[in-house]
């Protein structure tokens, strides 16, 4: 493994899980040009890893060796697959300290939350480890005599995953579990802020037992993104991208995968909206957006970052949700009493305090926070509050990703449903109310991929989780639709002679 200078120690508690190295074809490699890049902690901008910045030209060799096994893999029956998938559950639950140890350092989310994030990813081990032996064909009564008619379900092949820095372990195990469940081998590209979470379970699978080339990580630089990215996208024996980001890289992919009309899945920007009506219950509704909002600093993509209250409410909402935001403690994640912590990249500092500044001069109220916070020369900023906010704001418009909370006066439904309507995203949409009837009309005029309905959490993996418009298209996680998208259906007519 590579060399770290580095004042941080990471305490693991099994340090062979710190992996440094890119993984494929079962082994441990330096990238071919042998460069290296550095990960920083967030919470003190300190340098306590490097990884190999793999480039376009590693690419092909990674694709060939994910191709190989998969001409072994694809024959594991589906008990087989199911069986691998519960172990590697049960080994990343069973090294879930030393996981939300790496989480800390590379994300800069509080330790519950590298826990919590944790049990939502293996949430999707063990939901697919079912779904492996739920594949199903099906048969169909056919128009013409003597003729039966019938589909089977096989696995796509070579699949890419290129994964965000905000749920790291989450975003590959919810791609990576459909794939091997299916039968399908996979290349991860995990982002520049957090290859070593990625490794770490490719490290973990090695153990399980998964043969080489099953599952391949490849760590790179921002710089060297793009040109990976489009060779993962380009390469004629991958036959299915995976990507979570943002909307602009999102296009550029689809144009990249379009040549080769290679199947792909967009899970993409939210700047969702969040309604809360006169009749909600208020702590209801203010316990839901707290922790939606301000979850790993409010970097989320399904986070609320539009909040429409009605009129008759608004003053309460806003005075409730300030006292519980005070209660708020910003420091390193690794520090127990800390309730949220750094941004996981400096950029994210300025664009907070740019939407911040903006909305001041469009008439908003700072109620509380509003600043960066000086702590270890790390990117924390505090948890912050906007009241008056207007649609003239930049927070009305922009995904904000960060922790500012913006609230939007409404009169009526139909005004809420237009402004919330008013984006050209459709990830998720959120509405608090007690009316029945309203609150099913809300569920079918937001547009929305998921809705919530007096709830502000719409993943689970058991749930469908995909958007519309300009937030993707595509499901991960849920049933039969997650595994789908890594299956080919291949339809069988038979005609008999000698039968009706």
């Amino acid at each position: 493994m590579g060399e770290t200078n580095s004042h941080i120690n990471l305490n693991l508690k099994h340090p062979e899980l710190f992996r440094d190295q890119a993984y494929v074809n079962g082994k441990w490699i330096e990238a071919k040009s042998g460069k290296r890049f550095d990960i920083l902690d967030p919470g003190s901008n300190q340098k306590f890893a490097s990884c190999p910045d793999m480039a376009a030209e590693d690419v092909d060799d990674a694709v060939k060796s994910a191709h190989e096994a998969f001409q072994v893999f694809r024959a594991f029956t589906p008990r087989a697959r199911a069986d691998l998938l519960a172990k590697y559950d049960a080994l990343i639950r069973e090294h879930k300290d030393d996981l939300a140890t790496i989480l800390v350092y590379e994300t800069g989310k509080p330790l519950a939350e590298a826990y919590g994030e944790i049990e939502y990813a293996t949430s999707f081990t063990r939901w697919f480890s079912g779904e492996a032996e739920r594949v199903q064909g099906t048969t169909f009564p056919a128009a013409m005599p003597g003729r039966r008619i019938f589909t089977i379900k096989q696995p796509l092949g070579v699949t890419a995953a290129l994964v965000p820095w905000n749920f790291p372990i989450a975003m590959v195990l919810r791609k990576a579990g459909a794939a091997l469940a299916a039968g399908c081998t996979m290349i991860v590209k995990p982002s520049p802020e957090t290859p070593l979470s990625a490794l770490t379970l490719a490290y973990l699978a090695e153990k399980v037992g998964y043969p080489k080339g099953v599952l391949n990580v490849m760590p790179t630089t921002l710089a060297n993104t793009p040109a990976l990215s489009e060779a993962l996208c380009r390469h004629p024996t991958v036959k299915k991208v995976s990507f979570t980001g943002s909307t602009r890289v999102g296009k550029i992919l689809s144009a990249h995968c379009a040549d080769s009309l290679k199947k792909l899945t967009l899970e993409l920007g939210g700047n969702c909206p969040f309604v809360v009506f006169d009749d909600a219950n208020l702590n209801q509704a203010c316990e839901a957006l707290m922790s939606l909002k301000f979850r790993h600093a409010g970097q989320a993509c399904v986070t609320a970052n539009r909040v429409y209250v009605q009129r008759g409410i608004y003053n309460e909402l806003a005075e409730l949700l300030a006292t519980k935001t005070r209660q708020i403690r910003v420091g390193h994640g690794i520090d127990k009493n800390t309730t949220m912590g750094a941004l996981t990249v400096p950029s994210g500092l300025d664009k907070v305090a740019e939407q911040v500044e903006d909305a001041k001069k469009n008439g908003g109220t700072v109620l509380t926070g509003g600043n960066r916070v000086n702590l270890n020369n790390g990117y924390f900023f505090e948890p912050t509050i906007i009241t008056n906010a207007s649609k003239s704001m930049k927070v009305a418009g922009e995904e904000t990703f960060g922790p500012l909370l913006a609230l939007f006066p409404f009169d009526t439904e139909e005004e809420a449903v237009k402004a919330a309507n008013d984006t050209s995203m459709g990830l998720a949409s959120y509405c608090f109310t007690k009316n029945i009837d309203r609150i099913w009309r809300m569920f079918e005029n937001l547009e929305a991929g998921m809705i919530g309905l007096n709830s502000g959490n719409s993943s689970a993996a058991e749930s469908p989780f995909g958007g519309i418009k300009d937030s993707g298209f595509g499901k991960e996680s849920g049933k039969d639709v997650a595994i789908n998208e890594y299956l080919i259906t291949k339809t069988g007519t038979l005609t008999l002679e000698g039968q009706y």
